[in-house]
């Protein structure tokens, strides 16, 4: 596995403790996002080292995370239906960035837009949607953090499938590993 991870304690001592943050793994210009699917998708895609395939749709939205563990109580630690494979996609933050700057608040927010109607049409023009959830911790439990996730479709989503894509890498183990420090009350690590 490629991931550099620290312990959860330890990281959770020198980052923000509320608010809206992006937090996400990031070496050599790249950031690692975190999907979770089916295995035929999973095996396509690292196989392939892209998106595509009979299992995969391009016609539905599709959510990248760069928090791990908003991404793992998602997946419920790859416990979850079309969620048991869990899979590290390393893209340039360039292409990160350029899919946030494309985002409209998937519900409307007073003061980052003027009016519904302004939000309404900045929702009409883009293929992509921001949500802040709250972040959890390794348990589940909610914390006064949000992580962000980024909704693609139509153009910007078959791009990201098929051209932003530097790596991708099957980290099911390392989660299911994880996951079993978890349930037995033990130090667990994350993703930087």
């Amino acid at each position: 596995m490629n991931l550099e991870t620290e312990l959860y304690q330890y990281q959770q001592s020198h980052i923000p403790h509320a608010g809206q943050h992006i937090l996400a793994q990031q070496t050599n210009g790249a950031k690692i996002v975190y999907q979770a699917f089916n295995p035929l998708i999973a095996k396509y895609a690292v196989e392939h080292q892209q998106f595509g395939g009979s299992a995969y749709s391009f016609n539905r939205m599709s959510w990248i995370k760069p928090n791990f563990l908003w991404m793992m109580y998602r997946c419920g630690w790859a416990q979850k239906e079309n969620q048991q494979q869990v899979l590290a996609i390393w893209i340039k933050a360039d292409d990160f960035d350029f899919i946030l700057s494309q985002a409209a608040y998937s519900s409307y927010k007073e003061g980052v837009y003027e009016n519904r109607e302004t939000w309404k049409q900045h929702l009409e023009k883009t293929a992509v949607r921001l949500q802040w959830d709250p972040d959890h911790d390794p348990h589940g439990k909610p914390l006064e953090r949000r992580a962000i996730q980024l909704g693609m479709k139509g153009e910007v989503l078959k791009t990201f499938c098929t051209e932003m894509i530097l790596k991708i890498e099957d980290i099911t183990p390392f989660v299911k590993q994880q996951y079993q420090y978890i349930a037995n009350n033990e130090l667990v690590s994350r993703p930087k």
